[in-house]
């Protein structure tokens, strides 16, 4: 099975059939797909949200998302994984992000998503900030995303 991984921030959104089947593209290897949409909610900590607004630095976010892809790669030999994160002023409903990884079994397809979301929350350079009717706020994440990494720490698969 080719190792590959393919890493895109923007401001457009995708489709999500189109880049999963990209990413299976002549490869019968492939046994799995496993994917992970997040998506722009309208509550949060209590508050309706109007927009949110990501930023990043560019260059040193791609590096950063193709760091978290390799060490997936290296842990669930023979998967490909893909990771497409927008940027920009977003609103409710909209796309944010698209993770998909490929395997020759169910389990590693899930477990390599779960792992490239965990760090990807945690670890990846963006910055978001949502407009409420009580005004701007920064997001930041939450303990238990924190701990949703630490597993991987503890668990080499």
């Amino acid at each position: 099975m080719s190792t590959r991984s393919k890493i895109r921030v923007q401001e457009a959104d995708f489709d999500i059939g189109a880049e999963v089947a990209a990413l299976r593209a002549d490869n019968p290897k492939v046994g799995a797909v496993a994917c992970f949409i997040g998506t722009v909610r309208d509550l949060n900590e209590g508050s309706a949200v109007e927009t949110m607004e990501l930023e990043h630095y560019p260059g040193m976010t791609e590096k950063s998302l193709e760091a978290i892809a390799d060490q997936a790669r290296e842990r669930w030999r023979g998967s490909d994984v893909l990771i497409v994160h927008r940027v920009g002023k977003l609103k409710p409903l909209d796309q944010i992000v698209l993770v998909a990884t490929t395997a020759m079994h169910r389990a590693q397809a899930f477990e390599s998503c779960a792992f490239v979301m965990d760090y990807l929350k945690t670890q990846a350079p963006f910055w978001k900030k949502e407009k409420t009717e009580a005004g701007e706020r920064w997001v930041d994440a939450r303990e238990s995303d924190d701990a949703a990494l630490a597993r991987w720490r503890d668990d080499r698969s």
